[in-house]
């Protein structure tokens, strides 16, 4: 038997939960059922369900916004924060893809906004793990979409495991596009190993490599790293980035594009990136 879906105003409820923790970071449990005025038998329950999601996570007592060095947010939550900075670096990196060419994206949520404007650059073949991207192209004229499958993460909207690395590591793509959680010194980190797993396969399919991180990655940190940001051979800032996080990745060797500010977009002395 299915799982009967929320009510509206169950779904309101949780709604505003979510965003009480998010913005919180932690908050006692008992605060929470004072705030959000349902019995706590009602938030409790509502809790048990957002945890199910990957959208939060409970102990002794406090409950924690689930995006931390070992967590990552799920993606519905993920795909509604930052939504301004989503469509710029999404945009700048469209302005990189040509027609004709194969690419490879991962299951970042900005994915899913760049995925709205490819059929602008068809005829593309587009790889995905992610069932966002994947939905937002399915039947797009022009588009050759494949949708790589595997072991299927809820709280990603993504599929993972062995099946889904034998078929990265048999394609080779022109570009691959791709975010992370957190961007420290310079080293691009994500919280499950896993997914680390993917975005290196992903890496490894593609001539050329391009990140595109907003300015709140840069405030965060994650426990896996993924890879320093020299190894791409373009890395794509939001306009609200400070010029101090862009020196960082600057000094490191990455060349950097700052959306919407694109004369600032100067190369590292340090490197030209790979062929």
């Amino acid at each position: 038997m299915s799982a009967r879906r929320p009510s509206g105003k169950q779904q309101d409820r949780r709604r505003k939960i979510t965003e009480l923790v998010m913005a919180e970071g932690t908050m006692r449990i008992d605060d929470l059922v004072e705030t959000v005025g349902a019995s706590a038998m009602t938030v409790y329950r509502d809790l048990a369900d957002l945890e199910s999601q990957g959208l939060v996570h409970r102990n002794r007592g406090y409950v924690s916004a689930a995006s931390s060095l070992l967590y990552e947010a799920a993606s519905e939550y993920r795909l509604q924060q930052n939504t301004a900075e989503k469509e710029e670096i999404a945009q700048a990196a469209a302005e990189l893809i040509e027609p004709g060419q194969a690419l490879v994206l991962d299951d970042s949520t900005t994915g899913v906004y760049l995925a709205r404007l490819l059929p602008e650059r068809a005829p593309l073949t587009v790889v995905t793990n992610h069932r966002g991207v994947f939905g937002e192209l399915a039947g797009a004229s022009g588009i050759s979409l494949i949708c790589v499958g595997g072991d299927y993460l809820p709280w990603a909207d993504a599929f993972v495991g062995g099946m889904a690395l034998d078929a990265l590591r048999n394609l080779r793509v022109d570009l691959a596009i791709m975010s992370v959680s957190a961007v420290t010194d310079g080293i691009c980190c994500y919280p499950q190993q896993e997914m680390v797993q993917i975005k290196k396969a992903m890496l490894a399919s593609a001539r050329r490599r391009v990140l595109y991180v907003d300015h709140t990655k840069f405030r965060r940190r994650a426990l896996h790293a993924v890879a320093p940001v020299e190894d791409f051979d373009v890395v794509i800032v939001d306009s609200q980035t400070t010029s101090a996080d862009i020196e960082v990745l600057r000094d490191r060797g990455a060349r950097v594009e700052q959306a919407g500010n694109t004369r600032s977009a100067v190369p590292s002395t340090k490197g030209a990136g790979r062929a």
